[in-house]
């Protein structure tokens, strides 16, 4: 009996003390729910982010689209105002008056409206094949050669006449040498006599821009044009422009540059073409610096040399 009182008399302590026992476990419960619950959004937005970045990686577009509906992103109008166009490779080394002409020339005419002469010009891709065989038989450095061989087709493109033939006397006159002089002054890409055709570079920077490549295949290309024109032909045209248009024979120097000529034809068709290619030496005559032609330089001759040279290797 007294056993019983005792147990009556403690039961309700213990019913207190499971209460609060019961009520600690649900209170702790309720922190594990609740971060289980933030560790469960955590991980849902650290996947989600990981998405974004994926397809942003693989999708640039889509981070673009994002940047721009940023709060923090810059404003798209002003953007696209501060895009700059990438420069012409064939006008790094122009002066302004010959990009403003340039300009000017453009907008004036379209490129398309002479079918015969955008054939005589050719594609985009014949223009690379021949940019990729000249860096390699000439070995200069490709951005080198590009930026020369587009300043070549630009030049074309304006005085309506091909750009292979102007790069066969390229070629031939210079190799490529922007800064060859020859004994008599023959300076440059096209070994233009500028205190002869002083003129001619006025608009262009004076006399010192001969060593332009730009400019110097600009000069050159027209007195060639301007050859041409006046003695009905190609080959005419040549011997004038080496300075031989009163003797009987320009040395075989029309030859060189038509030979080189017929190969960057052939490389523009497509076909295959060795880069060792040679062709006969020229005769060496001589001749005297006339006041108003340019006379052959020992670089052409030169040129031949090292090209029978190839040919015994």
């Amino acid at each position: 009996m007294l056993h019983n009182l005792i147990l009556t008399a403690r039961s309700p302590s213990k019913c207190i003390s499971a209460e609060k026992e019961m009520a600690r476990l649900l209170a702790s419960k309720s922190k594990v729910s609740a971060l289980t619950t933030v560790l469960h959004i955590t991980s849902g937005l650290g996947l989600l982010a990981l998405i974004v970045l994926s397809s942003m990686f693989f999708n640039p577009e889509l981070a673009e689209k994002f940047r721009v509906l940023s709060p923090f992103g810059e404003d798209s109008t002003n953007i696209a105002q501060e895009k700059v166009a990438e420069p012409d490779l064939a006008m790094l080394m122009a002066t302004p008056q010959l990009v403003s002409q340039v300009n000017n020339d453009e907008s004036a005419t379209e490129f398309g409206s002479d079918s015969n002469y955008k054939a005589l010009i050719g594609t985009q891709r014949q223009q690379q094949l021949v940019t990729n065989w000249l860096s390699k038989r000439y070995r200069v450095a490709d951005e080198a050669i590009d930026m020369l061989v587009s300043a070549t087709y630009l030049t074309a493109k304006e005085i309506k006449l091909d750009p292979l033939l102007i790069l066969s006397v390229i070629a031939i006159e210079s190799r490529f040498n922007p800064f060859s002089e020859s004994p008599v002054g023959a300076q440059g890409l096209m070994q233009v006599m500028s205190k002869v055709h002083h003129e001619r570079f006025s608009e262009l920077g004076g006399v010192k821009a001969a060593l332009n490549p730009v400019a110097n295949i600009k000069v050159g290309a027209s007195i060639l044009k301007e050859y041409v024109s006046s003695a009905g032909s190609i080959e005419a045209g040549l011997k004038r422009y080496v300075g031989a248009a009163d003797m009987e024979t320009d040395g075989g120097y029309g030859s060189l540059v038509m030979a080189e000529y017929k190969r960057l034809k052939d490389v523009a068709a497509g076909k295959s073409v060795s880069i060792y290619a040679t062709t006969a030496k020229p005769t060496t005559i001589s001749r005297p610096i006339e006041s108003n032609e340019k006379r052959p330089d020992e670089m052409t001759q030169q040129a031949a040399i090292n090209s029978d040279q190839v040919a015994g290797i």
